[in-house]
C-alpha cells in the first residue's frame, strides 16, 4: 500500500479509481467493477488493454477427460470439478480456455490461417461476459465505469464495448467525468510488436489535441492516455534489439525510456489536474509534468493482483492520491 499525499486546506470534489492492463484476467475485471464500492469512489476508469495474449486448447477426450498443456505442463481434468479447477487456472493467468474435441484442436493447430479467427471469437465471447457481467451488477456505489482499449486490443473491443449498458466507452472523445471533462486515447507510439493501435509522433499529437482543443476547462481535466509520457519514469522499460531480445549493459537488461512524446507534449501544453497512464506495466510510479500530477499503476495481471490508484480532486488540482493493490 502506498502513502497519502494530501493537502488539508479543501475537500475532494471527485475521487477516482484508475487500473489498466488486465489483459483478459476474469478476476481483475470483477475487482474493477468492485472498486468503487471498496474504495469510495465516484468514477471507475480502466486505461485500456482489456485482451489477453493467447488461447490454451484444451481437448475433450473420448473417454470424457480433458487434457491441456497449460505453462509447459501437461493438465488432465478427470471431473467437473477438476475441469473447473483448470479452467479458473487458466483465466487467472490472462489465458482464454477454448474446450474442444481433440480432433478439432489438431485441425486448428495444423491451420494457422484459421488461428485468428479463432482467437476472435473467443475474446469475443469472454468480453460479451464480461459486459453482461457489468450490465447485470450496474454502477456499485454509483460509480460508473469509464472504459476503453488498449494498443493491444483488437479493433471489434470498441463496437462491444459501445453495446454495453453500464460501461461508458470514453476512447477518443471529450466525456463528462462528475463535474470536469477528461479526454481519452487508446493509442501508442510506435512499438517492437507492431500492435493495432500505433501511431507515428506528430499523428498522436494531432489526434491529442483536436481533443483538448474542445475542452472547456482544461485545467480541471482528467487525461485518461494509455501511453506515459516520454522519458516520465512512467515510461521506463528493458531495450530491446529488432528480434525483440533484451540488450545488456554490465550484465543486467539495459533500461530506457518508451513512452511518447507526443503526450508528454500534449500535457506541457494543455496542464491538466491528472494525467493518468498504463501500457508499461513495470513502471508503476507518480511523476510532475509542470503542474500536472502524471500516474502510473502498473500492472500484475498474470499474478491475480490488481493495482490501481485512488485520486482525490480537488477544485483544479489533485489533493491526494494513493497505489493501492487488491
Amino acid at each position: 500500500m502506498g502513502l497519502w499525499r494530501h493537502r488539508e486546506t479543501e475537500r475532494p470534489s471527485l475521487t477516482l479509481y484508475y487500473a489498466s492492463d488486465i489483459h483478459g484476467s476474469d478476476r481483475l475485471w470483477r475487482k474493477f467493477l468492485r472498486a468503487g464500492s471498496f474504495y469510495g469512489a465516484d468514477a471507475l476508469i480502466m486505461g485500456g488493454d482489456l485482451v489477453g495474449k493467447a488461447i490454451v486448447p484444451i481437448e475433450r477426450r473420448p473417454d470424457g477427460t480433458h487434457r491441456a498443456v497449460f505453462l509447459g505442463e501437461e493438465r488432465l481434468a478427470a471431473s467437473d470439478d477438476e475441469l473447473d479447477q483448470l479452467i479458473e487456472a487458466i483465466r487467472f493467468n490472462g489465458f482464454y480456455p477454448w474446450i474442444a474435441p481433440s480432433e478439432e484442436v489438431a485441425r486448428h493447430a495444423a491451420r494457422e490461417a484459421e488461428q485468428g479467427e479463432l482467437f476472435d471469437r473467443v475474446v469475443r465471447e469472454d468480453l460479451e461476459r464480461w459486459i453482461a457481467l457489468a450490465d447485470s451488477r450496474g454502477p456499485e456505489n454509483g460509480a460508473r465505469p469509464f472504459v476503453m482499449a488498449g494498443n493491444d486490443d483488437p479493433w471489434f473491443v470498441d463496437e462491444l464495448l459501445a453495446r454495453a449498458r453500464s460501461l461508458v466507452l470514453c476512447d477518443d472523445r471529450v466525456v463528462r467525468v462528475g463535474d470536469r471533462e477528461m479526454i481519452s486515447c487508446s493509442y501508442a507510439n510506435r512499438t517492437p510488436w507492431d500492435s493495432p493501435r500505433e501511431l507515428d509522433e506528430d499523428e498522436l499529437y494531432a489526434r491529442l489535441d483536436r481533443m483538448a482543443s474542445k475542452l472547456e476547462e482544461p485545467r480541471r481535466a482528467i487525461f485518461n492516455l494509455h501511453v506515459p509520457p516520454y522519458d516520465s519514469g512512467l515510461d521506463t522499460a528493458t531495450e530491446l534489439r529488432p528480434d525483440l531480445t533484451p540488450v545488456f549493459r554490465g550484465g543486467q537488461p539495459a533500461q530506457i525510456p518508451v513512452g511518447s512524446r507526443a503526450v508528454r507534449q500534449i500535457i506541457e501544453e494543455y496542464q491538466p489536474a491528472v494525467a493518468l497512464h498504463g501500457h508499461i506495466h513495470e513502471s508503476r510510479g507518480e511523476a510532475r509534468i509542470g503542474r500536472t500530477l502524471a500516474l502510473n499503476p502498473g500492472s500484475e495481471y498474470n499474478t491475480g493482483r490488481l493495482h490501481g490508484v485512488v485520486v482525490k480532486l480537488g477544485a483544479d488540482s489533485v489533493l491526494s492520491h494513493q497505489f493501492v493493490v487488491g
